[in-house]
């Protein structure tokens, strides 16, 4: 499928995955019932506190902008996007600070949402790429009603089978990126390092690889151009 119908690879790849789990959990071993679908929704009074200021509210933030908004901001560009930081900025806070007594405590700009609905693969004409963020918005709408079904079936069936039919989505991405990224000689010892310490998922301090990434590639960066300027002097 992906030889043959590019586009289709990844959603024929997690709706097999999708069968598999469900055809896995219905016959192995145990109970052999599937998760119900849907999720009841109950009130949760929202209590604000110094503690949880302290403990959540800002690790959430620092991942937030390490993770998702540094990246996505990040990918754009790659793909010849210019996006208006300071009010982007402001949208998904204002964003955030509505939707977190809800549960929306991260409105960004999600890199991997960010690196599919801006690729190639999301169509030719890159001014009317943003289509595929819609689509990207309702699916998450629509699978946001059956998270818990989701996250049953992928704790239950094969190990790690919806995340490799996942994965199939990024190939076009990451290939993509890694011929930007690499394409110039000049900063290509930084992209490499960024990209290897983001694929060892190392962590430190509580904050994930794709923030010590951005530190790693900025650091060979910033080295290597200071090298580079003394000893053009």
């Amino acid at each position: 499928m992906l030889a043959w119908k590019p586009k289709w690879a990844a959603a024929v790849a997690v709706g097999l995955a999708l069968v598999i789990a469900v055809v896995a959990v219905g016959f192995g071993p145990g109970p052999g019932s599937l998760p119900a679908v849907g999720t009841p929704l109950e009130f949760v009074m929202p209590q604000a506190s110094l503690s949880a200021v302290i403990g959540i509210s800002l690790p959430l933030w620092v991942v937030t902008m390490a993770s998702q908004n540094i990246p996505g901001i990040a990918v754009l560009g790659t793909f010849g996007y210019r996006a208006p930081w300071r009010s982007a900025m402001t949208v998904t806070g204002l964003g955030t600070v509505l939707g977190a007594p809800f549960g929306g405590h991260a409105i960004n700009f999600a890199a991997i949402s960010a690196a599919l609905a801006a690729s190639p693969d999301a169509g030719e004409d890159r001014a009317g790429r943003w289509r595929a963020a819609v689509v990207a918005g309702v699916g998450y709408l629509i699978f946001g009603g059956i998270t818990a079904t989701i996250t049953a079936l992928v704790f239950t069936g094969p190990p790690g089978l919806l995340q490799a039919a996942a994965g199939v989505a990024l190939l076009g991405t990451l290939g993509s990126s890694l011929l930007g990224a690499i394409s110039e000689a000049e900063g290509r010892e930084a992209a490499v390092v960024t990209f290897l310490v983001a694929a060892s998922g190392v962590s430190v301090v509580g904050i994930g690889a794709a923030f010590w990434a951005l530190v790693a590639g900025l650091l060979v960066r910033w080295v290597s151009v200071t090298l580079r300027s003394r000893k053009a002097v």
